[in-house]
């Protein structure tokens, strides 16, 4: 596996980047509203994503999924709209594990062309791509026609009259006809039908699911009993196990370079552990990275089930939230890294992505200023990739009303929409920066800067660590609630970093422990000349373990001061 670069994601949603209707309405179809093709993905736009510091880019939403938008005459077969969330429906109710989603093609039926095609415009702007896999559930209406040849159909040859069977690909309510609590029939002249109900895909098994419920989709059975306390039949290899090993050779035969699993922890580790080392034979480097929301899984999903890498969510993103809102003491980032026990370069920093709030939303920072610091730290303070999603780098807030998705501080996901600063960025395909504000500009200036230090810096990429934070407790020139510092170094390259999670501008003085300088191998020095990698400015510092070094950071702000030996 390439180990040069330090990873750094954009996310984006294929559907919403290049659409540049201005004046979408609440709930609006397809026509009215519009959307985003693969073919806004130019090598102009491709090499402008770059430019933010980006080595990899995850299209989201390229997998066909459930609609209400009708193309029967390409012989799609249309979903039922009270099974489907939003017009446009969710990326994670997949329809056809084996096709592209008709709504990001320009021609529809040349859809999988297109594909390839971005894949392959992606690589010649210096990119990798990352794709969806969607392993935990399907659309209630899957149906894939394009197939291949010599593959069957998942629930092709199930027996519903079984509620779980090792040979069945979904689990069943049998006698039961689906009775959901909410709308049934949803601006449709006949509700839905499904008998016998399917268990829903998040993991609830009787045919009652309610509006809160991932009710648009069925669970999909990979040989776990749950209805009898998680009895496991993975001997013989369950059929799930075989259709879906199928299914990511098939997306990695397209010269895709990783995935992004899906709740991959409600798909059992022997699973990954079986499917994974299949795939990186063929292609030795290939990423997988998992979406995991529980610690104490964590080491059996890296080493047993041979995740890459995993989503740092319930630890820094939640800390570092708490910390940029005022809820949370800054101290508390020293705990994050610490409670992963080294396996920190394994995992997934982010601040914002398609299921998380905007920090410029109301419902996080409402400033996207705010976010600086935690950045900083997210990006800075290890080896480990970071991502960031579509807008954050503008400070999109998030707070449209689009339709399904209601006005909750998120980019929708489930409907027609237009992302205003991607859209003033993009500016009709030219990038030239006159539809965006003074604001928008110097945030973004900030994000390419940091983003771009991630592999400018080698002791950002590849430098060890050390966290000041111990030493500087009770400080008398130091508030360790608002204030975050720590060393990076690489051969005779160190960073001194220094974040301020305060409004004000503040003065302080930090403590350099001896044992950093033994650590780290730094020679004491009454004067050093510092530049400060964010502003270029020079600076003279002390480092000295008898005497504390003074900085000043802006508010919102973070110092990351270079000094070479």
């Amino acid at each position: 596996m390439n180990n040069d670069k330090k990873i750094i994601i954009y996310q984006v949603f294929t559907r919403l980047f290049g659409n540049n209707n201005n004046h979408c309405i609440y709930n609006g179809d397809i026509t009215t509203n519009g959307c985003g093709k693969m073919a806004d993905f130019t090598l102009k736009a491709l090499n402008e994503i770059k430019k933010l510091g980006t080595t990899h880019i995850w299209y989201t939403g390229i997998i066909e999924h459930a609609t209400q938008t009708d193309y029967r005459r390409y012989n799609i077969r249309p979903d039922h709209p009270a099974i489907v969330k939003g017009k446009a429906g969710s990326p994670y109710a997949i329809k056809d594990y084996y096709d592209v989603d008709p709504d990001l093609a320009n021609d529809v039926p040349e859809r999988m062309r297109e594909f390839e095609n971005l894949v392959h415009r992606t690589h010649r702007a210096g990119l990798k791509v990352i794709i969806d896999f969607v392993p935990n559930h399907v659309a209630r209406q899957y149906h894939s026609d394009a197939q291949p040849d010599g593959t069957t159909e998942l629930g092709a040859n199930d027996d519903p009259s079984y509620s779980f069977s090792p040979y069945n690909n979904f689990y069943y309510i049998p006698q039961a006809e689906l009775r959901g609590q909410f709308d049934m029939k949803e601006s449709a002249a006949e509700p839905y039908r499904e008998f016998p109900a399917k268990a829903t895909g998040n993991n609830r098994f009787d045919a009652t699911p309610n509006i809160n419920d991932w009710y648009e989709t069925v669970k999909l059975n990979y040989g776990v009993d749950y209805q009898n306390g998680g009895i496991c039949h993975f001997f013989p290899t369950p059929d799930t196990w075989i259709k879906m090993l199928d299914i990511l050779l098939f997306w990695a035969s397209k010269n895709i370079d990783g995935f992004r699993c899906d709740m991959a922890e409600m798909v059992p580790v022997e699973f990954w552990e079986w499917a994974i080392p299949q795939i990186k034979e063929a292609y030795p480097d290939i990423l997988f990275i998992a979406e995991i929301y529980n610690p104490n899984e964590y080491r059996n999903y890296l080493f047993r089930g041979k995740f890459d890498y995993l989503y740092d969510k319930v630890g820094l993103y939640d800390t570092l939230r708490n910390v940029a809102c005022g809820y949370t003491s800054a101290s508390a980032i020293t705990h994050c890294w610490q409670s992963l026990n080294g396996i920190e370069k394994k995992m997934l920093n982010f601040l914002e992505n398609h299921d998380e709030q905007r920090i410029a939303s109301d419902f996080f920072a409402s400033d996207p200023r705010k976010g600086i610091p935690a950045l900083v730290v997210s990006a800075c303070m290890s080896t480990n990739p970071m991502m960031i999603y579509f807008g954050q780098e503008f400070g999109e807030m998030g707070m449209d009303s689009e339709g399904f998705s209601g006005r909750d501080g998120r980019t929708t996901i489930f409907d027609y929409w237009s992302v205003d600063t991607i859209r003033r960025w993009r500016n009709g395909g030219k990038f030239d920066g006159k539809m965006l504000s003074e604001e928008h500009k110097r945030l973004y200036n900030v994000y390419q800067k940091v983003l771009t230090l991630c592999n400018e810096e080698r002791a950002i990429a590849h430098g060890v660590f050390f966290d000041l934070m111990y030493a500087n407790q009770n400080g008398w020139r130091f508030n360790e609630h608002k204030q975050y510092t720590f060393m990076r170094k690489f051969k005779n390259e160190l960073l001194f970093i220094v974040v301020n999670f305060d409004s004000q501008l503040v003065n302080i003085a930090i403590n350099v422990p001896s044992h950093a300088f033994d650590f780290l191998q730094i020679p004491q020095m009454d004067t050093y000349q510092a530049i400060d990698l964010l502003t270029s400015a020079k600076e003279d510092i002390c480092l000295l373990p008898y005497k504390a070094t003074e900085v000043s950071v802006g508010g919102y702000n973070a110092k990351i001061l270079k000094i070479t030996f």
